[in-house]
């Protein structure tokens, strides 16, 4: 009895290591993408911020 709670205690840890380095997989995607729609935000701003001036 014992050596099974072993074996699910470890394939447990096995399993949640697993997910945790799919959700960080993803999660640093996921932040990719933020900063380039980031970039490309600011510089439409900058650029309509000197448009605007330049009127």
């Amino acid at each position: 009895m014992k050596n099974d709670n072993i074996l699910f205690v470890i394939l447990a840890i096995i399993g949640g290591i697993v997910v945790l380095g799919f959700l960080l997989k993803v999660a640093f995607k996921l932040i990719g993408v933020v900063i380039v729609v980031g970039l490309a935000v600011a510089a439409y701003m900058l650029l309509q911020k000197m448009v605007g001036k330049g009127r």
